[in-house]
């Protein structure tokens, strides 16, 4: 699966705007994300993400989440794999008994609206802020050997940014939160 999504910094008034744009809220929670580095290859260097995340709301949720380097330089867009797993502790263990070593872990309260095929996400991260993000998930067209999907949801996104108020894909964040907040504290 490859992901197509943006950032941008949030506004007042953003839920509001989406609400007014047809989105609908799904979903209200709390996710913890705990990062690792290869012991293999350095992940900040090859711009992939391994995670483990916790998810706290109706239901409680874990998953492993490989995400590999981004495919543009004006979206997030990368190919995602996961998978459930159902004790987060023990698949963390695995992993550093594998090598793999905490990089860090990022804390967010997340609101999950949707729209069709889109997904806008206003996330309240720990000592980052208050962010907004859209994407859209599309079949890996890559492998067939067509970008064809993939262009499309860029310009659904690019188009839908605009018309919120977020802005172009030219001003829209494209390092993830691990990255800000490890830029924020002088990480590595």
């Amino acid at each position: 699966m490859i992901e197509v999504e943006v950032k941008f910094k949030a506004f007042d008034g953003i839920e509001e705007k989406l609400k007014s744009a047809g989105f609908e809220l799904v979903e209200e929670k709390l996710e913890e994300d705990v990062y690792f580095n290869s012991p293999i290859r350095d992940f900040r260097q090859t711009d992939e993400a391994l995670r483990v995340r916790r998810e706290y709301g109706e239901t409680e949720n874990a998953r492993l989440t490989y995400k590999g380097k981004k495919l543009d330089s004006l979206t997030k867009t990368r190919e995602e794999i996961t998978v459930d797993i159902t004790d987060s502790e023990a698949m963390k263990l695995i992993l550093q008994r594998l090598g793999f070593k905490v990089v860090a872990t990022v804390r967010k309260r997340r609101k999950i609206y949707r729209l069709g095929d889109v997904i806008a996400c206003v996330d309240e991260v720990d000592g980052l802020g208050k962010f907004v993000e859209l994407e859209i998930d599309v079949e890996d067209a890559m492998s067939a050997g067509s970008e064809t999907g993939l262009e499309k949801a860029r310009e659904k996104i690019a188009e839908l940014a605009e018309s919120l108020g977020l802005g172009s894909l030219e001003e829209s964040i494209t390092s993830s939160y691990l990255e800000m907040l490890l830029e924020r504290v002088g990480g590595a």
